[in-house]
């Protein structure tokens, strides 16, 4: 769907990248790491940290908005509103400072990786 320009891009800034869709798995698992991390700056009060992780989850979610293919149909309509939503909930989790909002964006991303996973081990 849009793996192969996410590669495209990547490889203009000359990232070393195994497939088109290994990119798009490392940038969800980006978003689950940023997140983690923004999360325990969350806990140890560390405000610089806290808006330097959110601020890196937030420009892979919107990498991945931008690399979309909108005409692949609905499911890139559909992703986009996702990830939007996702960018929302960073949003929240840094001004209440609620750990919660960056676990519900965390179990998204872990299922879209997961689907993304199962959907590239078929080829």
């Amino acid at each position: 769907m849009y793996a192969s320009s996410a590669h495209n891009i990547y490889a203009q800034n000359n990232v070393g990248i195994e497939s088109p869709s290994k990119l798009i798995e490392m940038l969800y698992e980006g978003v689950l790491r940023f997140n983690a991390q923004a999360k325990q700056a969350i806990k140890d009060k560390n405000v610089e940290k806290r808006v330097y992780w959110m601020n890196r989850s937030t420009a892979v979610i919107t990498e991945l908005i931008g690399i979309l293919d909108m005409n692949e149909g609905d499911i890139s309509h559909y992703l986009e509103g996702v990830y939007n939503y996702q960018i929302q909930l960073i949003a929240d989790a840094g001004c209440t400072q609620d750990i919660s909002k960056l676990d519900e964006c965390s179990a998204v991303f872990k299922v879209l990786l997961e689907t993304w996973r199962e959907s590239t081990d078929v080829a």
